[in-house]
C-alpha cells in the first residue's frame, strides 16, 4: 500500500452516528442503528484512533459529522454534547499538527440522513436545498477549504430503508438533479466532491453516462472473495475503464481479510494515476465499547501497509 504522501491512506471516523433508523430497531446493525438525542463519541477512543493512525503511517481521516456539530447555520440539528464549531476547529488544527489531513463527510443519501432532523422529511424541497447549501458552505469554511468533501449518497433504495418509519428514495432524474445540486454546492466552494459509487451497481449505463469525471469515487465491497466477475468487485474495474479517480474502500465488517485483499485487487486493476489511495471503515460508533472493532480495523491497515 505504501506510505507515499501522494497515496491516501484514510480511515472513516464517526463524530455523529445518527445516519440510519428513525425508530428503535433492536439488534439490527449491532444495536447502534437507531438515531439518538445524544452524541455517541468518546474522546478517549477518538484520540487513540488518531494516534494509532499516525503510528501506522496513515495520512487522512474522513470525519462523518452528522449531528456531531452544533452548526451556526442550523443549531437545531445538534444533540446533547454536539461539538461547537470552535471545538471542531481546535480539533482539526490538532489533527493537522499530527500529520493527518481531515476531510469532512455529510451523507445526503435519504437512507443515511437522520442527522438532518426535520429536514430529512423535506427532501427535494426549497427548504431542503437551502439547508444543504448552508451546511456545505459552513462545513467547508470550518475545514478551511479542504481538498475533498464526501457527500455520501449510498444505499438510497427501498430495501435499505425497510426498517424505517419514514422511507423515501429519489429516482430517475430527481436523483440526478439533487446530486448535481450537491456537487455544485461543493465545487463552488472550491472543493472536490467525493461520494460512494454503489449507484453504479444497479444503474450501470446511466451512471457512466451521467456521472461527472470530476467526482472522486469510492466503491465499496466487504466480502472475502475477489474476482473481476463479481458484481460489486467489478465496479472497481468499470470505474477504471471509464477513467474515474478512485479511493477503494474496505472494512472489517464481515471478515478479517477484506481490507488487505481490497488493496491487492485494486492495485492490480486500477492504474496508479487514478488510484488515489484507500479507505478503511469500521461502521461502529466511536465509543469505548466498540474499541476492539477499531483496533481490529486499524491492525488490518497496518498489515496492508507492512
Amino acid at each position: 500500500m505504501g506510505t507515499s504522501p501522494k497515496l491516501i491512506n484514510s480511515y472513516l471516523l464517526h463524530l455523529g452516528y445518527n445516519m440510519w433508523a428513525d425508530r428503535e430497531v433492536p439488534d439490527w446493525h449491532s444495536g447502534y442503528i437507531t438515531a439518538q438525542p445524544y452524541l455517541r463519541c468518546d474522546r478517549s477512543l477518538w484520540n487513540d484512533v488518531l494516534a494509532r493512525m499516525v503510528q501506522i503511517g496513515m495520512n487522512m481521516v474522513v470525519i462523518d459529522l452528522g449531528e456531531g456539530v452544533r452548526y451556526d447555520s442550523h443549531p437545531e440539528l445538534a444533540v446533547l454534547n454536539s461539538w461547537t464549531p470552535q471545538e471542531l476547529r481546535a480539533e482539526l488544527a490538532r489533527i493537522r499538527q499530527m500529520g493527518l489531513e481531515p476531510i469532512p463527510k455529510l451523507n445526503f443519501s435519504t437512507c443515511h440522513d437522520a442527522w438532518l432532523g426535520p429536514y430529512s422529511r423535506m427532501v427535494s424541497t426549497r427548504v431542503y436545498y437551502d439547508v444543504c447549501q448552508e451546511l456545505i458552505a459552513e462545513v467547508t469554511a470550518l475545514f478551511d477549504k479542504p481538498r475533498f468533501f464526501h457527500i455520501g449518497m449510498d444505499e438510497e433504495t427501498a430495501r435499505h430503508q425497510r426498517n424505517f418509519e419514514y422511507a423515501v428514495m429519489r429516482q430517475y432524474d430527481l436523483w440526478w438533479h439533487d446530486l448535481y445540486f450537491l456537487l455544485e454546492q461543493v465545487e463552488k466552494n472550491g472543493v472536490r466532491p467525493w461520494m460512494w459509487a454503489d449507484y453504479a451497481w444497479e444503474h450501470h449505463d446511466e451512471f457512466y453516462a451521467r456521472m461527472p469525471k470530476s467526482v472522486l469515487q469510492s466503491n465499496w465491497y466487504y466480502g472475502a472473495e475477489f474476482g473481476p466477475e463479481l458484481q460489486y468487485v467489478k465496479t472497481y474495474v468499470d470505474l477504471e475503464k471509464h477513467g474515474f479517480d478512485q479511493v477503494p474502500t474496505g472494512s472489517m465488517w464481515s471478515n478479517d481479510v477484506n481490507f488487505g485483499r481490497t488493496v491487492e485487487f485494486c492495485r492490480q486493476y486500477i492504474a496508479p494515476e487514478r488510484l488515489l489511495g484507500f479507505m478503511q471503515t469500521v461502521w461502529h460508533p466511536t465509543l469505548e465499547e466498540c474499541r476492539p472493532k477499531h483496533v481490529k480495523a486499524l491492525d488490518q491497515v497496518a498489515a496492508a501497509l507492512g
